[in-house]
């Protein structure tokens, strides 16, 4: 990569110019974002997976920049017009916005008003013109009358014409107006379609709303874009055109001209026509699109934030479950796994009207508890959810038994899925949608890399922002989540597999394959035996994938097997077996890490490799907690100002967070009542209710401080 963009990244992100430099030679060998970020910190000091990941995407923009470079430089030579200073300039190029005002003037044109002038033959009258050497134009005007121009005035507007094109192609004034524009008004007013169609009620907030534009929350922005989408508000900047005109004109004209002759009356003419029908909608919509890829970024990171906390949800870990989709006419659907999820049994029970078979559901559920030595009971949070959590209790269940109450966001998604459909071809949808509940509470993680991030009811807008930039964004966290708590290799399924680091989907069915051929991996080295996974793969998955009960404890852990040796002099200085020094905080203290820093192994492997000895495979996540809703709380009618209730966060905005507080409704805590505090998702917290607007089922929260 060009030293201009490795300076310009290291800019952008407040970083040296080497480390940006080593991260591209990485990825130029074939690394991924989380084995650079976790092993190889000697070369990026220490950066950690969000700032790798940044670094990788704007190395792709660079790389895809200077292709359209290359294209443009190519289209300006053919046509002859490439200079040594366009060239230069092109060359130099850093914003996407100023690579293309450049290239506007040789860009093949569809047939423009000034196009037409020129067919007719006035541009050389238009030249005159603008290079002053006319004093009355309208004379000058009548040497071009003809079969073509049949009056004075048509040769001049066609003259104005070509000048106004000639501004609105010019690279300075462009960027003179969008300073302007950045720091205009943003302008929303209902259309006519907006009062003849009821779904347009949700943005009756934007009929008549403005606001600066450098001001405007993300969200508001882009709600107010989906609602012109959807031909409900018409939109614009406030950019005054008298004021914008005479900075066109006084900046970039006037000089060339005397104020009041005749023929500065021409150019001020094709300033206006120049603003009005090419400017203005051009820049406009360039400066409103400049403010919603901001908006996209903002939205797209509350989108990541939200899927790393949903991913990293607490798991129960490997316990016999038994997990519950609840409903009312069409019964609870009930499934029991074994603790390592696998489907033992299932039936649907109908403890609720209008069957109310309470004895027979109360009667299954103990038989089912007892038989399948069920110690955790999971029930989705849908319909029925809570008058299902109430049965469950009054089922009177063992001592021990712990109840959870499981998000089912995107379930539905998952059972009519093809994943679903391979791993239980002989199920109906609601059996597989109730083995991912079951399946979440044991291991989120696991679970919810099934399901596209999109239907799992987190971020704002997502339908909205950059698709592109969002499945980046996405796919990324995933693959930091998973590789950041590592993966059983004897365990994990295919799909989780795809995310570590190196492997991807080919790879992670032929290591499936493999597993299920020739039996439970013994050792990380076996990887070398499945097919087509070669040294690079090995390289980049290894650290990542984890064999518990392995010959080799270091295979369990986060250890690299290119540090295995590192580990083996440990423990060798001090006189005892690798397996000794793993889990031995005792001895481990006793290591001075500078004794064993060689080549490319710095201190801060060192360090890491010495942390993980302490806590091999050591899970980042915490324990789940049992949870319970209020008693006396079930519908919105019961809910009054003042009350203080447990709930828990189902969603984070830029606005606020939305809560569920154990009824069908779930309540928003702006951002003006969180008191400086922050939350993550499914965290347990504590509300008050401010207001309930039962017309519209809008609950009010405050957030109390812990």
């Amino acid at each position: 990569m060009k030293t201009i963009y490795i300076k310009e990244i290291a800019r952008r992100l407040g970083i040296k110019d080497w480390q940006v430099e080593n991260c591209i030679g990485l990825f130029e060998e074939g690394s991924t974002i989380p084995f650079i970020s976790r092993y190889r910190k000697e070369k990026t000091g220490g950066l950690d997976d969000a700032a790798v990941a940044e670094i990788k995407h704007w190395d792709d923009v660079f790389t895809e920049m200077e292709k359209r470079k290359v294209s443009i430089l190519s289209t300006i030579d053919e046509q002859g017009k490439l200079t040594d200073d366009l060239r230069k300039k092109i060359e130099g190029c850093l914003v996407s916005s100023e690579l293309e005002d450049l290239y506007l003037p040789f860009r093949p044109k569809r047939r423009t008003r000034a196009t037409v002038a020129r067919e007719k033959g006035l541009e050389p009258l238009a030249d005159k013109m603008w290079n002053v050497q006319v004093s009355d134009p309208e004379h000058e005007a009548r040497k071009f009358i003809g079969d073509k121009v049949p009056t004075v005035e048509e040769a001049l507007a066609g003259a104005r014409d070509i000048m106004a094109e000639r501004l609105a192609e010019s690279a300075p004034v462009r960027d003179a107006l969008r300073q302007i524009f950045r720091t205009r008004r943003i302008e929303s007013k209902a259309t006519k379609a907006a009062a003849e169609n009821p779904e347009a009620s949700k943005y009756r907030a934007y009929f008549n709303f403005t606001m600066p534009l450098q001001r405007i929350p993300s969200h508001n922005l882009l709600a107010i874009l989906r609602a012109e989408k959807e031909g409900f508000l018409s939109v614009g900047l406030d950019a005054d055109p008298e004021k914008c005109g005479n900075k066109i004109y006084y900046d970039f004209c006037q000089e060339h001209h005397y104020p009041g002759s005749k023929l500065a009356s021409q150019i001020r003419s094709a300033v206006d026509d120049s603003f009005k029908r090419l400017l203005e909608p051009s820049i406009s919509n360039e400066i409103i699109k400049e403010a919603k890829e901001k908006a996209d970024i903002e939205s797209i990171a509350v989108f990541g934030e939200n899927l790393t906390q949903l991913l990293l949800s607490a798991p129960v870990g490997q316990k016999r479950t038994l997990a519950i989709d609840p409903g009312f006419r069409n019964g609870c659907k009930t499934v029991c796994l074994d603790a390592q999820g696998n489907l033992l049994h299932h039936e649907i029970i109908f403890p609720h009207p209008p069957q109310n078979e309470k004895v027979k559901s109360i009667m299954a559920v103990s038989r089912m508890i007892d038989e399948y030595g069920i110690e955790v009971i999971a029930i989705g949070n849908g319909t029925a959810s809570r008058e299902t959590e109430d049965f469950i209790k009054r089922v009177g269940i063992p001592e021990g038994v712990k109840v959870y109450t499981v998000s089912e966001d995107g379930a539905s998604i998952y059972s009519a899925s093809e994943v679903a459909r391979k791993e239980f071809p002989d199920e109906d949808v609601t059996v597989r949608g109730a083995v991912s509940i079951g399946r979440r509470l044991m291991d989120p993680l696991a679970e919810l890399v099934k399901i596209d991030p999109k239907s799992l009811g987190i971020g704002q807008y997502q339908h909205d922002v950059d698709q592109a930039l969002l499945r980046e964004k996405l796919d990324n966290t995933v693959a930091m989540c998973v590789n950041s708590v590592g993966v059983n290799l004897n365990t994990a399924s295919p799909y989780l597999l795809s995310y570590v680091s190196g492997i991807g989907p080919a790879l992670a069915s032929n290591i499936v394959s493999f597993r299920t051929s020739e039996g439970a991996f013994t050792s990380r080295k076996q990887l070398h035996k499945v097919p087509k996974l070669g040294p690079k793969a090995f390289e980049q998955c290894a650290g990542f994938l984890r064999i518990p009960g392995a010959e080799n404890p270091l295979d369990n852990s986060a250890v690299h097997p290119e540090c295995y040796h590192i580990v083996d002099r440990m423990a060798s200085d001090l006189g005892v077996s690798a397996r000794e020094l793993v889990g031995n905080p005792s001895l481990i203290s006793q290591i001075d890490p500078s004794r064993y820093v060689e080549g490319d192994f710095g201190l801060p492997t060192i360090n890491d490799i010495l942390k993980e000895l302490a806590k091999p495979g050591r899970d980042p996540r915490q324990q789940a907690r049992e949870f319970s809703f209020a008693d006396d709380i079930h519908e919105i009618d019961d809910l009054k100002p003042g009350m203080e209730l447990p709930g828990i966060v189902t969603n984070i905005t830029a606005f606020g967070a939305f809560v569920d507080i154990g009824i069908h409704e779930n309540g928003l805590v702006h951002v003006s009542q969180m008191k400086g505090q922050k939350v993550k998702l499914h965290q347990q917290i504590k509300v008050s209710v401010l207001g309930v607007d039962l017309e519209r089922k809008r609950i009010s929260l405050r957030l109390i401080k812990e």
